[in-house]
């Protein structure tokens, strides 16, 4: 197997987070920051500078355990799963674009100081010959870009030291005048002037001791290039008259002029086209190279990872991606496209510091040789901080960083979604969560079973099913002597009033109570029969569960009648109203019930249902179980997690519990004597989050569990769940 030698030394990795940061923005961005926050334009370069030291701690140590993924991207993705990672490309790949753009629209104003020619056809016209260039394949050598790195280091050394003594007081007066408001806006505006900081992570399997090198490298560069722009920023301010630059094309040219004379704007035009020309070109090609990486692992079509036999180079991928950025230079203002560079770029940094996040508390096998101090404090301060930049850089930044956010979430449904199968350590890492906090709520309901059942009996039902229903709410109380109510509600038309003639006790009323006081001997239960006459069943059910104060109500599911669909179930307005947990049964015969199926959907088991099934087992001696769907492929970390699942909830239950494996064509390993299931939400829950249970073919009892509303769980951990199961 071939590696890279590790060849790249500290001073290496300087250079290239140095080189990938200085560019065009110089040139550009301090008269557009200016004219938005004034002179504290100073403040926020320097704030965007600090803003940035999460993220590149972040890189730095997921650089040090990943040192051949390679690209922000590609990290993001393996962190935070498809879903993110394809917000993370597309940003990524727009931010680049729009940096791109940004180095041709406001670098040609330079050029055009020698030349007077037009300035969006000669943009055109390079943004052209550049997307042309790298679909031939020419190459830009490393020794090429360091000599022009170089050179603009030394012409803005040059500036910034000679205009130094020029500097006057007054012109920052009103440091502030602009308020907090003005501050946060310029920072977010300048903040992609240090999108290039963690470029070296890219190369991390070259590097020499990357535990050490590639954050000192990171950190150095970043805390270098974060003094220079504050030092040529302060100077560019306290040189020139405020009216004279803000809003320039050309700010650094205009100080010159007023400090070094026509020699300094010769060699600042000269900086800044080589600028223009190294910019420009690493924005195109960076930005091709995420189409052409996203489609190898399936995110965009595999047209994006094809390479040209003439040329070697993925065409399409330039292709795309020089056509935006030809439709933002004739199209998008200066100040808009700097805008939009910056705000996707804040949005990827803040989703850098999340990946770290999901890394560290996944299941990943992840070792970094080097970590990020003060986690996850650190990663929560970059993402927050990063939001807050976002919201005050005006509507269009906002609205561009939503909009590629929700795009990118549809193109994942849609496209992705059906295709990958993958999922990031953030996944496993939430799945694990929400397991143990289900684990936690199972373990409190096996310890408090029911105490007080109703069984309400609601239509006319032949002593086998009477029975049956009464000898499953005796198992439900079995293990705590508690009590079962079983109560026989008639409904009377509104007419007949509620007088002593409807309530007189007729032989057949008897004959129940005899039935149930014998049931009570022959199953060992204290049982209570009882009768109630009412104008409305369903009401008086609920009434007499909130009267008693029962634990749990016990009834027949009735079929879906013509009544029913018209007018509503009575049933179903009982779940929605009961003062407790409500069990529906599909009553085939209840008779000693060895073999219980606890059925589900995928994800973890409700806690009331896996009481009914240990309850039910326990009292007949019986086993249970565990069903779920096997018609998805899963990952090696959802089957270790389920199966970490399951052991814990085996060991909570005083029976043998057994997991199964349940195709949906209707096969199962054996047939079951009942099967407990969760029921269904309601309204939008039901639509978002309902994935039908495995349910065995008919032949046995099935008891629905409808949880009352304070043990269902809340509408976030529903949504987690249907994410991560």
């Amino acid at each position: 197997m071939k590696e890279l030698e590790r060849d790249l030394g500290l001073p290496s990795v300087l250079a290239i987070s140095i080189g990938a940061m200085i560019g065009s923005g110089i040139f550009i961005l301090p008269a557009l920051a200016l004219e938005i926050a004034g002179p504290s334009v100073i403040v926020a370069y320097a704030l965007a500078g600090l803003l940035v030291v999460p993220a590149a701690l972040s890189k730095s140590e997921m650089a040090t355990a990943m040192p051949e993924a390679g690209g922000t991207y590609i990290y993001i993705e393996r962190g935070m799963g498809p879903l993110l990672g394809t917000i993370a490309g597309v940003g990524t790949w727009f931010s680049l674009s729009f940096k791109g753009a940004l180095a041709l629209v406001g670098g040609v104003p330079y050029l055009l100081l020698l030349f007077d020619l037009p300035l969006k056809p000669v943009a055109l016209g390079l943004a052209a010959v550049l997307i042309l260039i790298n679909v031939v394949g020419a190459k830009q050598t490393g020794r090429l870009q360091v000599v022009i790195v170089v050179v603009m280091l030394a012409a803005l050394g040059w500036f910034a030291a000679g205009s130094a003594p020029s500097v006057q007081s007054a012109n920052y007066a009103n440091f502030f005048a602009d308020g907090l408001g003005g501050l946060l806006a310029a920072t977010g505006l300048v903040f992609v002037s240090y999108a290039g900081v963690t470029k070296v992570a890219s190369v991390a399997e070259e590097v020499e001791d990357p535990g050490r090198n590639i954050p000192i490298g990171i950190l150095g560069s970043l805390g270098f290039t974060t003094v220079l722009y504050v030092a040529i920023v302060a100077v560019l301010v306290g040189v020139t008259d405020p009216g004279s630059v803000a809003g320039s094309l050309t700010p650094v040219a205009v100080a010159a002029e007023q400090t070094l004379g026509q020699v300094g704007v010769i060699i600042v035009i000269l900086a800044a086209i080589l600028a223009l020309i190294s910019t420009a070109n690493a924005g195109i090609l960076s930005s091709s190279r995420y189409p052409f990486a996203m489609s190898r692992d399936s995110l965009v079509p595999p047209a994006f990872s094809s390479v040209s036999d003439r040329f070697g180079t993925p065409v399409a991928s330039i292709t795309l991606t020089g056509a935006v950025l030809l439709v933002l230079i004739a199209f998008v203002p200066i100040l808009e496209i700097a805008k939009l560079a910056s705000a996707f770029q804040i949005l990827v940094f803040a989703l850098i510091n999340l990946a770290v996040v999901a890394f560290r508390e996944g299941s990943a096998e992840y070792e970094p040789e080097f970590t990020s101090p003060l986690y996850p404090w650190m990663q929560i301060f970059g993402a927050i901080t990063g939001v807050l930049l976002l919201t005050q850089m005006g509507a269009i930044a906002l609205l561009g960083a939503v909009v590629i956010t929700v795009g990118s979430v549809l193109w994942y449904l849609f496209y992705v979604r059906p295709r990958v199968s993958r999922e990031g350590a953030a996944t496993d890492a939430v799945r694990r969560r929400v397991g143990r906090d289900v684990l936690t709520e199972t373990e409190s309901a096996v310890e408090h079973p029911s105490r007080e059942v109703l069984v309400a009996l609601t239509k006319n039902l032949d002593e086998s099913r009477e029975r049956s229903l009464v000898a499953l709410a005796a198992d439900l109380v079995r293990s705590d002597d508690g009590r079962v109510v079983v109560v026989r509600f008639e409904e009377v038309p509104d007419q007949a009033p509620l007088t002593d003639d409807v309530t007189v006790q007729s032989s057949a009323d008897l004959s129940y109570e005899a039935r149930i006081e014998s049931l009570s001997d022959e199953l060992d239960v204290d049982i209570e029969a009882d009768e109630v006459v009412s104008h409305d069943t369903k009401h008086a059910v609920v009434n007499f569960a909130d009267d008693r104060g029962v634990d749990t109500i016990v009834a027949e599911h009735e079929p879906l009648r013509l009544r029913s669909r018209l007018f509503g179930d009575p049933i179903d307005w009982v779940v929605r109203h009961a003062p407790c947990d409500v069990l529906l049964v599909d009553n085939l015969g209840y008779d000693r019930p060895e073999h219980v199926v606890l059925s589900g959907d995928g994800g973890p088991y409700p806690p009331p249902a896996v009481n009914v099934a240990g309850a039910v087992a326990t009292a007949n001696r019986g086993d249970v179980s565990l069903w779920h769907p096997a018609d998805r492929t899963e990952t090696d970390e959802y089957e270790r997690t389920i199966d970490d699942y399951e052991a814990e909830l085996s060991a909570m239950l005083s029976v043998p519990v057994r997991s199964r494996t349940v195709q949906f064509d209707g096969g199962q390993p054996s047939r079951p004597d009942v099967v407990v299931r969760r029921g269904t939400d309601a309204g939008l829950r039901n639509v978002l989050f309902d994935r039908s249970p495995v349910v065995p073919s008919p032949g046995c009892t099935t008891v629905t569990v409808y949880p009352h509303k304070s043990r269902q769980p809340r509408f976030t951990r529903r949504l987690l769940e249907r994410l991560t199961f």
